[in-house]
């Protein structure tokens, strides 16, 4: 499954940038995060819950940034383990370009899950990942947005 969306943010593309790459902000900002712990300059611990109709999970894993180009493009990786749920994979492809008095946040992003999540209906999976990722793009606007 593939999600593409876009955002206007009101802040300039090296704040942008900047926002994109602080931990605290983006445990803010995907549903669902319990913690995010940074264990190399590019990788990082994170542990989240997830809810796929009557079946909920934590997921423990690792979120990885390739392809790193700054202040313009990043993908993020990420692979977790549910315990008995299953696992699940994914990335998020991020680019910023200067528009207007902002900057215009494109992303596309991918998921695939295994297990017993997999179990409840592909229709319903991937309504919950476009959900999610619709919920983080939306989030992390809202929150640098937001006058200090």
């Amino acid at each position: 499954m593939e999600m593409k969306g876009e955002q206007l943010i009101p802040l300039s593309q090296d704040a942008t940038w900047a926002a994109l790459n602080d931990p605290a902000i983006l445990k803010d900002c995907i549903p669902g995060c319990e913690s995010i712990e940074q264990v190399a300059d590019d990788e990082y611990e994170i542990l989240m819950m997830a809810k796929v109709g009557p079946v909920s999970a934590k997921f423990k894993g690792r979120m990885t940034l390739r392809d790193v180009e700054p202040p313009r493009a990043y993908t993020l990786v990420f692979e977790g383990q549910g315990g008995v749920a299953g696992f699940a994979k994914g990335e998020a492809t991020v680019a910023l370009s200067p528009q207007d008095a902002g900057t215009k946040l494109d992303y596309t992003a991918k998921a695939m899950i295994g297990g017993k999540l997999a179990q409840v209906g592909a229709r319903l999976i991937d309504g919950v990942a476009k959900k999610i990722a619709g919920q983080f793009f939306e989030a992390f606007n809202k929150r640098v947005s937001a006058k200090p």
